[in-house]
């Protein structure tokens, strides 16, 4: 992933999901962008790594996420940060810390279960 790629998402939250991230960077210890939605605190975390010491939090309480529906957002990298459109239109901007023009780590963990996954 470099500058005007975006990532397209599609999954299916399950009804029991505490929530779930994606990891972009270059490794788990260093990450640019840490996207966490979280329902049992009903925020977006965003965060980034720098020699596995997390950084500090961003929270947008815009959670338009919700447990047992289908979801479609994206990711886009700019060059100096990154835009997540959320499935109802809103854009959460998280600046890109470390300057990376490569994103070669991607990881996403928890409660989504992916229909499809896109980069262009």
């Amino acid at each position: 992933m470099r500058p005007g790629n975006t990532l397209k998402v599609k999954g299916k939250i399950p009804a029991d999901s505490v929530g779930f991230s994606i990891n972009l960077g270059c490794s788990s210890r260093d990450l640019a962008l840490h996207f966490n939605p979280r329902f049992n605190e009903s925020v977006i975390v965003c965060n980034s790594k720098f020699s596995n010491c997390w950084q500090t939090e961003y929270r947008d309480r815009h959670l338009s996420f919700y447990r047992g529906s289908t979801v479609k957002f994206f990711i886009e990298m700019l060059s100096d940060k990154f835009r997540v459109k959320l499935p109802d239109g809103h854009e959460v901007y998280f600046p890109n810390r470390h300057g990376y023009h490569k994103i070669n780590y991607v990881n996403i963990h928890g409660g989504l279960k992916m229909i499809s996954f896109r980069l262009s």
